[in-house]
């Protein structure tokens, strides 16, 4: 049985082809922008949107510090996660023992109701907190 495909010797070729084939790599590549796009759309789209108020002292906070997200209609968000009014107390208590901080920081829409400010800041007491904060930002500049 004859064979149609050159060998080696027929060719008079005997040298190893080595080439890199990057095809494969640029397509990873590419997988890989495509991944990072999306989750940092995802990532950047996460929380409410708060109005926070003004205040011209600005201090910061440690990172692992507890959040809490209070907005004008009266949505509750635990570090980014939408949590029912009546669950917020076992919420805030399984959180902050997570929490190397015991501190929470209240993030209010400047519209926010006292009320709710004062009942956020006493489940966050009653779930150990030790210390709290309140979110502002910096007025704009003139």
């Amino acid at each position: 049985m004859a064979s149609t495909l050159p060998t080696e010797t027929e060719n008079g070729e005997g040298g190893i082809v080595a080439e890199i084939n990057i095809t494969p790599l640029t397509d990873v590549f590419l997988v890989l922008l495509i991944i990072f796009m999306v989750t940092s759309s995802v990532i950047a789209n996460t929380g409410k949107k708060v109005d926070l108020p003004e205040a011209a002292q600005a201090s910061s906070t440690p990172p692992k510090a507890v959040n809490v997200t209070v907005t004008r209609e009266g949505l509750f968000e635990v570090n980014g996660e939408a949590v029912r009014r009546d669950a917020l107390l076992p919420h805030l208590t399984r959180v902050i023992e997570a929490s190397e901080e015991k501190l929470v920081i209240l993030r209010g829409d400047r519209d926010m109701v006292y009320g709710e400010a004062v009942y956020v800041l006493d489940q966050a007491q009653l779930a150990g907190a030790d210390s709290f904060a309140l979110a502002t930002r910096k007025p704009a500049q003139p």
